[in-house]
């Protein structure tokens, strides 16, 4: 099916893209990985759209005083090209290695997978398990917002219509920490997310001193299971602990049956994923 007829501006500059936001509003493009697609499912378009390919100064990463900088508009070849992320974000690479093909990785970007706010974006997980913020600017300023407060339901984000999210950022992980993402998909390449897990472990003295786990496509949002986090720190972690946490984070869960899988398979990966990667997590650290 051939796309709709829509109004696409394109400014040059972020200055540019929040005035147009602020007069007349719009729906903001970066790669439009998913945009396109819906459009041309729907036949029509809805609106005006700005795109923000043209703007370089959201395609950016930096590394310095302990704290990784992404600008929404880098893509994901951009986060595997980048030499010093596989040490700043090993579960973003992982994600970023499994996240569709080659040619959608060239075009889709870290702002646009956050912002289109799927419960099976691969690449939020990871950034959950980070601490991850993002920044969100209008012609009124700019704001920073914890991640794990960005989602609010199903599609349904905390970013405001007349803003752009320009960036998102994390501490560095600790030396000796964890930081780990596995994706279940239907097929290796070009797959959507049936259950997809990132963890961070960090151990001092022998006990569990920091614990993220973080779920997608499990949920109307990618979340943080944080009663099983807490089960898990302060504790020297056993086998049985782990599984613990692990059924506390499917019990967090709230799947649905869908073409890729039905909710109870997805319950019972959410559990085997968890309690794998925190297996592995544990070991790295100690």
């Amino acid at each position: 099916m051939m796309l709709p007829t829509f109004e696409l501006l394109e400014p040059k500059s972020l200055d540019e893209a929040l005035a147009a936001l602020a007069d007349g509003g719009g729906t903001p493009m970066a790669g439009g990985t998913n945009l396109l697609p819906d459009l041309r499912a729907r036949g029509k378009a809805d609106g005006r759209f700005i795109s923000l390919s043209e703007i370089g100064e959201l395609r950016r990463i930096d590394h310095g005083e302990g704290r990784a900088v992404v600008g929404a508009g880098t893509t994901l070849t951009d986060i595997l090209r980048d030499p010093a992320m596989p040490t700043a974000a090993p579960s973003l690479v992982a994600a970023a290695k499994v996240f569709a093909g080659s040619m959608v990785r060239n075009a889709a970007t870290i702002g646009g997978n956050i912002c289109y706010g799927s419960p099976a974006a691969d690449i939020v997980p990871p950034l959950l398990s980070l601490d991850a913020e993002v920044a969100l600017a209008s012609s009124r300023g700019t704001r920073t917002l914890a991640l794990k407060n960005y989602f609010l339901d199903y599609k349904k984000t905390a970013k405001r219509p007349d803003e752009l999210l320009i960036s998102v950022s994390w501490t560095l992980p600790e030396p000796g920490a964890a930081n780990l993402f596995h994706k279940l998909g239907r097929r290796r390449g070009d797959a959507i997310t049936v259950t997809g897990v990132a963890v961070t472990l960090a151990a001092k003295e022998g006990k569990c001193s920091k614990a993220r786990i973080a779920l997608g496509a499990v949920a109307p949002t990618v979340f943080r299971a944080k009663d099983a986090e807490d089960a898990l720190l302060g504790k020297a972690l056993t086998e049985e602990m782990i599984d613990a946490a692990a059924h506390a984070a499917a019990d967090a869960c709230r799947p649905i049956d869908d073409i890729r899988a039905s909710a109870d398979y997805r319950l019972h990966t959410a559990h085997v994923l968890v309690r794998r990667l925190l297996m592995q997590a544990w070991e790295q650290v100690t």
